[in-house]
């Protein structure tokens, strides 16, 4: 009997020393599932919101397409079909890599982690991001449909007067280099974040650095032949509402993965924050730039309500992570206001802008970064418009040095001609639409 007791007090003995043991093993291996569990849903999210992010090239596309004139539609689709394809090769082959050099413990203001994609060691796993959501190449991808939208935004404004391979050179250089230098100073952990700069998914980075260029642009360039003449403007007629209004909507469709897929993750608290706020951001930019069109047109102008969409969709883009949703109505109808009143003191400058795109993204943009600091949660003002006048000054001192160098090279302006009886014709020898007879 005792011989008995002994063994199964022997036997209790090393099960207990044993639980241990065995409750820290299942309870590594959950956490490992949740890990990779929580990788898995994350980077598939991500996957998703690069897409919506790339299809935003539809909707800049359509927008600039249905505001122009029929006899540019060609070159505008060209424009936008080719930027896209410029600006992922010219990021996968310097810009990702100029972007997120390492800085390390000491912010810089250049840094270079060499040629090309090159898998590290553990980026396809959780341990290569510090959120744990997405891996190396995901990454790549989705940064780099935001490099391709920079240029796009300079697309618009630029258009029906700009020579085709001018532009072509002009992406080239202002995606694979100016875009992801400025990129890396917050972004990538450079000089800017280390003052606590805030851009939770690009007002200033994306928006306001296009912005900039293609104020830039139009400035070297001049007005369109026509637009301003005796003191007043000539609007010149939209091609396509309807295609316009398509375009809108696919690029607020797209913004749904622009800022959701800005969290980095599929956490779903801030994603639906994100979320909420953007379309809140919309709506009211819509209804600012409504309501203060109709006081100062005395008509329900339409295509300003379209521009009030993208105006709102811009504000809230920098702080979409840290204000409320009643901050980001009150943002993003600000932004609405804004954009109506741009509109107007660029036709008192005599700058032609053919779609808007200075208003929007570069107007909107710098009032998105500093909202972001004035409603924010623990934001530094002094901070956002240190962070405005640094990437200003970078921007469009960088854009001017290249459409200024084109310009008096191998010139940046089609000839009277050519602008007058249409680019299609003369830059692709193909009209857009054809009437039979």
């Amino acid at each position: 009997m005792n011989n008995t007791f002994i063994q199964i007090s022997s036997s209790l003995t090393e099960l207990v020393s044993l639980t241990p043991n065995l409750l820290m093993m299942q309870a590594a291996e959950t956490v490992d599932a949740a890990k990779e569990a929580f990788l898995n849903a994350s980077n598939i999210w991500m996957m998703v919101c690069t897409a919506l992010v790339f299809i935003m090239n539809l909707g800049f596309a359509s927008v600039e397409a249905g505001f122009s004139q029929t006899k540019n539609t060609v070159n505008i689709l060209f424009k936008n079909a080719i930027t896209p394809v410029l600006g992922i090769l010219m990021y996968a082959l310097m810009g990702f890599n100029l972007m997120y050099p390492g800085f390390g413990d000491t912010p810089g203001w250049f840094g270079f982690a060499g040629w090309s994609l090159v898998l590290p060691e553990n980026g396809n796993t959780s341990a290569y991001a510090a959120s744990g959501g997405y891996t190396y190449y995901t990454d790549f991808l989705f940064q780099a449909m935001f490099a391709a939208t920079t240029a796009t935004i300079v697309s618009g404004a630029v258009a029906e007067r700009i020579k085709f391979s001018a532009y072509l050179i002009f992406t080239v250089v202002f995606v694979g280099v100016i875009y992801p230098i400025m990129g890396s100073w917050h972004w990538g952990a450079g000089v800017v974040a280390s003052w606590g700069f805030h851009d939770f998914a690009g007002s200033t980075l994306v928006h306001s650095v296009g912005g900039w260029g293609a104020l830039a642009g139009i400035i070297l360039l001049g007005a369109r032949k026509g637009k301003f003449v005796d003191g007043k403007v000539h609007t010149f007629p939209a091609s396509n509402m309807a295609l316009g209004t398509i375009g809108v909507f696919i690029l607020w469709l797209g913004w749904f993965g622009f800022n959701g897929g800005s969290v980095l993750s599929s956490d779903p608290g801030m994603t639906s924050l994100v979320l909420v706020n953007t379309t809140l951001g919309a709506c009211a930019g819509a209804m600012g730039a409504f309501i203060l069109a109709l006081i100062l047109n005395k008509t329900y102008d339409y295509g300003m309500v379209l521009n009030g969409i993208l105006a709102g969709l811009v504000g809230i883009t920098a702080g979409a992570d840290v204000v409320t949703p009643m901050e980001a109505i009150i943002i993003g109808l600000i932004a609405g206001l804004l954009v109506v009143l741009a509109v107007k003191a660029l036709d008192a400058l005599k700058l032609d802008d053919v779609v808007g795109a200075v208003p929007v993204h570069l107007v909107c943009g710098i009032w998105a970064t500093l909202a972001t600091g004035i409603f924010g949660e623990g934001m530094d003002v002094v901070a956002q418009i240190k962070g405005i006048a640094v990437y200003g000054a970078a921007a469009f001192g960088g854009s001017f040095i290249i459409f200024t160098a084109l310009k008096y090279t191998m010139g940046i302006r089609v000839s009277e001609q050519e602008e007058i009886e249409g680019l299609d014709k003369y830059e692709h020898g193909i009209d857009a639409y054809t009437t039979s007879k």
